[in-house]
């Protein structure tokens, strides 16, 4: 039976008693010279709030010390669930979306006068020019940004490089911009760059389990097999007006699976895997394991993992990364492999008691 994985525990960045030190739904990526990145939505206020940036901290000490945040974006709106991706040399790929917040506080909320200001700049112009899904690149490890380019779809950790340099973004449909379509709508896809992120073409959709919509999926993740096949986690949930899962006899706040063989034209149609805990992200160990990290929201909380020797035909789940989450604020776990075998992931979660705002952290551990 799986049991609890031998790690050491670290801090990207805590500011647990700030106003604006809240930090959520990170990313990591190695750059071929050993710098570590991850990347989040931060110094924010709370989960939901008008103030939300996509920040960076880099480290090239393999994790154990790291920079303080390096704000990228900072939009009239809501930059929320940033992905990075290193494309090779100093090459790196940033993705976000970013969200209009004046649906969720009322002037009566107890919210209002904080956020009165920053809500000020969510006006219709301003959602016209910001809102959306995006990506931007960076050419110098970081330190400067191309302008943003507007996607149709987002996933929190963004592409993959596939093994002949191509992007394949597997995420969820988006729009061109939000308000034409609730955001819940839309489908799960793939979308291939040829250059490096500057332009994508969409080629392929998750036909969905019988008896769900596609307002259950969402926040997908992908991962590339030797041999060329796909390989892609979805999370699955309950969701606005959709049908309850539980009455289908499937698990909330789960994964589906789906694979490709043709690089992403098409799908086989999504499946339940049947445990708890998401979403997901997916990495290829050296040794052919597949890794998918996950948080896990039922008590214990914290962060788990789940490993396949067999190409993802099947799973041992809930490996525990760690169970010390004060609440299920946390999860959206990211990992890299580490010269010499070593795993390291990032995640947020509040550091100690429910009153803390969420931090970056981080654990460094090896495959039972």
């Amino acid at each position: 039976m799986p049991g609890r994985l031998e790690a050491t525990h670290g801090v990207i960045c805590s500011m647990p008693r700030d106003l604006f030190g809240y930090f959520g739904w990170p990313s990591v990526t190695r750059m071929p010279d050993g710098t570590l990145v991850a990347a989040a939505s931060g110094l924010r206020n709370e989960h939901v709030c008008p103030f939300g940036r996509s920040v960076i901290c880099v480290s090239r000490d393999e994790g154990e010390t790291w920079s303080h945040p390096r704000v990228v974006n900072d939009t009239p709106l809501d930059d929320r669930d940033t992905g990075i991706v290193s494309l090779g040399g100093k090459e790196l790929l940033l993705t976000w979306f970013t969200s209009d917040n004046r649906t969720y506080v009322k002037p009566d909320s107890p919210h209002y006068p904080l956020w009165s200001r920053g809500l000020a700049l969510v006006n219709d112009e301003n959602v016209s020019v910001y809102a959306g899904a995006w990506v931007r690149r960076s050419t110098d490890g970081g330190e400067s940004w191309e302008p943003p380019i507007r996607m149709g779809i987002n996933t929190p950790h963004g592409p993959i490089v596939l093994a002949n340099g191509e992007l394949l973004y597997f995420g969820k449909y988006f729009g061109e911009r939000l308000g034409r379509r609730r955001r819940g709508d839309g489908e799960i896809l793939a979308a291939r760059s040829t250059d490096g992120g500057r332009t994508w073409e969409r080629i392929g959709e998750v036909p969905l389990y019988p008896g769900t919509v596609t307002d259950h999926y969402h926040e997908p993740h992908a991962v590339e097999l030797p041999d060329g096949r796909l390989v892609g986690l979805i999370r699955f949930q309950n969701h606005s007006d959709a049908p309850k899962v539980e009455e289908m006899g499937l698990v909330h706040f789960s994964m589906m699976q789906t694979e490709s063989e043709d690089g992403g034209r098409t799908w086989s149609t999504a499946r339940p895997l049947g445990f708890h805990g998401s979403p997901p992200h997916l990495l290829r160990h050296s040794s052919g394991t597949l890794i998918c990290t996950y948080g896990y929201r039922l008590k214990p909380f914290g962060q788990r993992v789940a490993l396949s020797s067999d190409g993802g035909q099947s799973w041992e789940h809930d490996w525990i990364l760690r169970d010390d989450g004060p609440d299920h604020d946390l999860g959206y776990p990211c990992t890299v492999e580490l010269p010499g075998g070593d795993l390291f992931t990032v995640y947020y979660q509040k550091p100690e008691t429910t009153a803390d705002k969420c931090a970056l952290l981080w654990s460094r551990w090896r495959l039972p």
